[in-house]
C-alpha cells in the first residue's frame, strides 16, 4: 500500500502523519508512507486544502485532520491486508 500525505508541513499534516502511521502499526499493516510538499504536485491531485490523504493514488480526504479511527477505517476500506506470513499452500514469489 502505497501512503502519501499532502501538504506543506504544517502542525496539521504533521497531525494526520502521526495518524497514520499510528493506525498502520495498529492494523499491522506494511505501507509505504511518504509526504508530497510541493504546493504544485498537491494541486495535481485536486487538493486545494491541506491535508490530505493519498492512498495508491487516490485521495481519500483532503482539507481536515480525521481522527485516528477515521484513519483507520480508511486504510481498511481502501483493502489494506496486514503484513504477516504468506497463507499455507502459498506458492513462493517468482513461480
Amino acid at each position: 500500500m502505497d501512503i502519501k500525505i499532502l501538504g506543506t508541513g504544517c502542525p496539521n499534516c504533521q497531525r494526520l502523519e502521526a495518524h497514520v502511521r499510528q493506525a498502520a502499526s495498529d492494523l499491522g499493516l506494511t505501507a509505504d508512507i511518504g509526504k508530497v510538499t510541493d504546493i504544485a504536485q498537491i494541486m495535481k491531485y485536486g487538493v486545494m486544502r491541506t491535508p490530505g490523504l493519498l492512498i495508491d493514488g487516490q485521495v481519500k480526504m483532503a482539507g481536515r485532520v480525521p481522527t485516528l479511527d477515521e484513519v483507520r477505517r480508511i486504510l481498511e476500506t481502501a483493502g489494506a491486508t496486514p503484513a504477516g506470513p504468506a497463507p499455507a499452500g502459498a506458492a513462493p514469489a517468482g513461480r
